[in-house]
């Protein structure tokens, strides 16, 4: 954080602050064991916990101030300033706010159903070429994490990529009016989220109140290979730009795929430059499109951005390969919906391993209704694009495994447990076979290979 003074801080929430000093602050934490001299402590209240239980503690670590909605007359504040507000969650929000407009860096909000993060992290890689940039750290984009991200700007920090992740309507108007963002990238509209937003149009409009509130100064960038972009195109007052797979006003194509990632061409108006991006999947280059749309928009070069997909490194879970016994592990275990599913299988039977290509799948959340159709519209994937096999974890999982096989794929298999599961590959698996491993997070399936790996 950029050292600003106590009361600046203060000022940007609505509440009542005393303090008898104005130091500078340079941290704010919403965690309590993290407090160090100096922090500025935010409470916040969960169903199984009330920070202000740790407010003697904070105080002796030497907090400059804490943030509260009650005040205790047993908490020793001579050191500590206190700012009491109704809502602390807000008042954190606030927080932000106020810092990001005092701070004023270029701040790019992102969203999508599918490679939120990914695209984030590629996006980040890219602006860095021009500006001192920061990024969301791992998922950090809701209502709590997007706050922390920019109250995390560091002095000399110009540019901020902000990841803005939504389970409801609304919450994505709340992120909006936190970052004030000056550019945005919608990557997709799926089905991600569909049990709480009830169809994709309701997905869409969701997903594209981030872009319509980008002032008309600002940078859009749109999939140019999503239906729904023409849509969210409309309600933007921002210059648009869109980019894809083979089409859009930067366009990557001429895709070749081998076992470390994809070499391609990306095409910014008629200036051709060669890259590779060291993440397999053609869906990945959709990502990297777009980051590549938004830096060049933004003034980069495209061989800097060329230059710089070459270096790209995702966050842990998404596309990781890693090698063990000769074995081609690819881990995008972090999340799933039948969108990214999909993608996933594509991406392994396109790989140029020389073994077998087998799918390790688990459950998909927050699918409410169109569970059974979702899972099953993976099985029917995997059964049609030359899968060796398809393996499954848990019971809700099973209806993958049975829609392959029902499909036509001769081998496939339910576990009820990941080391079950595990126990089967140490078996079967060979050196030069690939194996994708996927599921929601719920389901943890990066524990199959903690347990293959395991004696």
């Amino acid at each position: 954080m950029k050292p600003i003074s106590l009361q600046t801080l203060a000022s940007f929430v609505d509440g009542t602050f005393s303090s008898t000093v104005n130091p500078l602050v340079s941290r704010v934490t919403t965690d309590s064991r993290k407090v160090g001299p100096g922090d500025v402590f935010v409470v916040l209240k969960g169903d199984k916990f009330d920070a202000h239980d740790f407010i003697p503690q904070v105080i002796a670590a030497g907090a400059a101030a804490v943030v509260v909605s009650r005040v205790s007359a047993d908490w020793k504040t001579d050191t500590c300033a206190v700012l009491q507000a109704d809502d602390t969650l807000l008042a954190l929000q606030q927080m932000a706010r106020g810092y990001r407009s005092w701070h004023q860096p270029l701040v790019i909000g992102l969203t999508g159903s599918n490679g939120k993060t990914s695209t984030k992290d590629l996006t980040n890689i890219i602006m860095a070429r021009k500006y001192q940039t920061r990024a969301t750290l791992g998922n950090l984009n809701n209502h709590i994490g997007v706050p922390l991200t920019l109250l995390s700007l560091e002095e000399g920090d110009e540019c901020s990529v902000v990841e803005m992740g939504m389970n409801h309507a609304g919450e994505i108007k709340v992120l909006v009016d936190i970052a004030l963002p000056d550019a945005a990238i919608v990557t997709n509209v799926g089905m991600a989220h569909i049990e709480h937003l009830g169809s994709q149009d309701a997905i869409g409009w969701e997903k594209g109140t981030l872009p319509a509130n980008v002032h008309g100064e600002g940078i859009v960038v749109l999939n140019a290979n999503d239906s729904y972009s023409d849509l969210i195109a409309r309600h933007c007052q921002a210059t648009v730009y869109r980019a894809g797979t083979n089409v859009g006003d930067v366009r990557a194509f001429d895709l070749r795929s081998t076992s470390e990632g994809t070499a391609f061409k990306l095409d910014f108006a008629d200036e051709v430059v060669e890259t590779f991006l060291p993440v397999i999947g053609d869906h990945m280059v959709s990502n990297a499109a777009l980051a590549a749309c938004m830096g060049w928009a933004h003034g980069i070069s495209p061989e800097d951005i060329a230059d710089a997909l070459r270096t790209a490194k995702l966050t842990g879970g998404r596309m990781e390969t890693k090698a063990v016994k000769g074995i081609h592990f690819i881990d995008d275990s972090y999340n799933a919906n039948p969108d990214s599913m999909i993608a996933g299988l594509s991406a392994l039977a396109a790989l140029g391993n020389t073994g077998r290509k087998i799918a390790v799948l688990g459950r998909m959340g927050e699918l409410g209704a169109h569970a059974i159709d979702g899972h099953r519209q993976v099985g029917i994937h995997a059964a049609s694009v030359g899968l060796s096999a398809v393996y499954t974890v848990g019971d809700e999982a099973a209806q993958i495994s049975h829609a392959a096989s029902s499909t036509g794929l001769s081998e496939t298999q339910n576990f009820q447990s990941h080391e079950a599961c595990a126990a089967h590959l140490k078996e079967m698996l060979k050196a030069g076979d690939a194996v994708l491993l996927k599921g929601s997070r719920s389901a943890g399936m990066e524990k199959v290979l903690t347990h293959f790996q395991n004696p």
